[in-house]
């Protein structure tokens, strides 16, 4: 639905970026030109440092003052480049508005919701009254699929879940009537279900109100089934530009084609499946190392509120050298078992075995020495480090606790091998987080987690928010180092292409109950619970003509409703 008679509602012209660094200038942008007309949805994709969010925030003018820009971005007939900060600010809003990457960050902890809507509106409108503003939010909470709007207008972001915090967001992009919405990252560690109605919800947009957005994505699954055209960034350059159709059909650029050959495909590469009958028959005789039974996990219950059940009663194993994917959405209690696992939660009732250790009593000085023979990587490396320690530093922290015969030099040594092994070179030792990118990050936490070569490894959402090409290699590395040690993984994701490609079982949690679980082609292809099905049907893939169809069944199947 694009109306390509009319004048663009954006323009960019020759747009060049500078920051301006210690290190010297880097050259952020680099001559972009490019046009979105009026309804129209282009998706820009390219990994982490292709100058995608800096060509996103210099069409709302939000760049640093580091920055030096020059060229033209040119929204409804005026040129940001150039323009005062009153002058931005008149514009912000109601020509063009702005979607944040994470909606937690985004709004203020202290204002309750309808206050950090009517913001804008304040802003824009400085006689209107708190009455006004409130019958404001409600309306646009309810345009945005918000229930109970008029009693959830007064409570805080914590009250909210992630789906519908990021769906606060796109209220507020809306509430001033901005013709052009500039959407970053809107879908990131969103589980495929709220993403799904995320994506529903800005397709509704732009059919109702005939807006034009920019969604900046890593996620080749949403390009396909929200996009109408996509470009592509790489080194600060748009190096192609196309129809979402074409694109995907027939890439021009050798980097596009690696970028989407990089994709993961559900059903097409099973780790299960990739096994050979042998390897099966060894992971199926072999011992458990972790055991559920009727496991039950609860919070106390606090000012009044009766406790509340995360895991109600599941049952599951994990064996020596086996993957086990656990999947489900946001509250679903994957992470709460991987916690218990690791004995940073404590479990209510039912039985779980750790090692051979039972954790429901478990004291903390029993169970301080099967601490190293567990590994955990983090869903964010970068606060999962200490920024005051060096990469070196960071990997060697276990080494000082649980093997404190070891020398400097042979702790240097250690670090050393396993930065070889996640592919880093060896001047990296001495860099520090902030310095790494997110994928290098990501190698630091997995060769952290590994240096006390565990017989356990945890791994919570690693890959979240990493770009396709970088996901890929940290798969492979991931896939790799388990082969070659051997380790047991739990791999917690939502990303079921990803479970699918790792995973030798998988598990699907819904609201703490386990209602599936068998080797990753049984769950995932032949599937028997209803909820997996939702599941699997809400899951974007990279493909937009086949996306089409699946949306066309999941609506025909279950409506307008999203799963679960």
């Amino acid at each position: 639905m694009t109306d390509t008679q009319s004048a663009p509602r954006l323009s960019i012209q020759d747009l060049d970026v500078r920051f301006a660094t210690d290190g010297g200038d880097v050259h952020a942008v680099d001559g972009v030109t490019l046009e979105v007309a009026p309804g129209e949805i282009l998706a820009i994709v390219g990994e982490s440092g292709s100058g995608k969010s800096v060509t996103a925030r210099s069409v709302l003018g939000l760049l640093p003052e580091t920055a030096e820009a020059s060229g033209a971005v040119i929204v409804s007939g005026t040129d940001l480049v150039g323009l005062s900060g009153a002058q931005l600010r008149a514009l912000r809003g109601e020509d063009v508005s702005m979607i944040f990457q994470e909606p937690s960050s985004a709004l203020n902890p202290v204002f309750p919701i309808w206050w950090q809507l009517g913001e804008g509106l304040r802003a824009h409108r400085p006689k209107i009254t708190k009455k006004e503003i409130r019958a404001e939010a409600v309306e646009a909470l309810e345009s945005v699929g918000i229930p109970d709007a008029a009693e959830r207008i007064d409570r805080y972001p914590h009250e909210f879940s992630g789906g519908q915090k990021q769906r606060i967001m796109i209220a507020m992009a809306l509430a001033l009537g901005a013709e052009l919405i500039v959407a970053d990252e809107p879908t990131t560690a969103l589980d495929v279900t709220v993403q799904a109605e995320i994506l529903g919800l800005l397709r509704e947009i732009r059919e109702r109100h005939g807006t034009s957005i920019i969604v900046i994505t890593h996620n080749m699954g949403v390009v396909a089934d929200l996009a109408d055209s996509v470009a592509v960034m790489y080194h600060g350059q748009i190096i192609e530009r196309a129809g979402v159709r074409e694109l995907f059909a027939s890439p021009r650029e050798e980097y596009t084609k690696k970028l989407l050959a990089a994709v993961p495909h559900l059903g097409r590469n099973s780790a299960w499946d990739a096994l050979e009958p042998s390897q099966q028959a060894v992971l199926e005789e072999a011992e458990p190392v972790v055991v559920a039974k009727d496991l039950v996990i609860e919070y106390p219950g606090r000012m009044g509120k009766p406790a509340f059940r995360a895991v109600k009663g599941v049952d599951f194993e994990i064996r020596a050298g086996e993957v086990y994917g656990l999947v489900g959405e946001s509250g679903s209690g994957k992470t709460t078992i991987g916690r218990a696992i690791a004995g940073l939660e404590r479990t209510t009732g039912g039985s779980l075995s750790v090692l051979g250790h039972q954790m429901n009593g478990m004291r903390e000085k029993a169970f301080k020495p099967l601490r190293r023979r567990i590994g955990f990587v983090f869903q964010d490396p970068a606060t999962s480090f200490n920024p005051h320690l060096t990469i070196e530093q960071c990997i060697a922290e276990p080494l000082i606790v649980h093997e404190q015969r070891l020398t400097a030099a042979e702790r240097e040594a250690q670090v050393r091998s396993l930065l070889e092994a996640v592919e880093l070179p060896g001047r990296y030792a001495g860099r520090y987080p902030h310095e790494l990118s997110g994928g290098q990050r990501q190698r630091i936490s997995l060769a952290r987690a590994l240096v006390l070569e565990p017989e356990l490894l945890i791994a919570d959402e690693p890959t979240s928010a990493l770009d396709v090409s970088v996901q890929a290699t940290v798969l492979d590395l991931f896939r790799e180092l388990q082969s070659r040690l051997g380790f047991a993984a739990l791999f917690i994701s939502h990303d079921l292409a990803v479970v699918d490609s790792l995973a030798h079982r998988i598990g699907v949690l819904f609201r703490g109950d386990l209602v599936e679980d068998g080797h990753g082609p049984d769950v995932l292809q032949r599937p028997t619970h209803e909820y997996t099905r939702k599941l699997i049907a809400s899951l974007p893939v990279p493909d937009p003509i086949e996306q089409e169809k699946r949306r066309a069944v999941f609506q025909a199947e279950w409506g307008r409703g999203t799963p679960g």
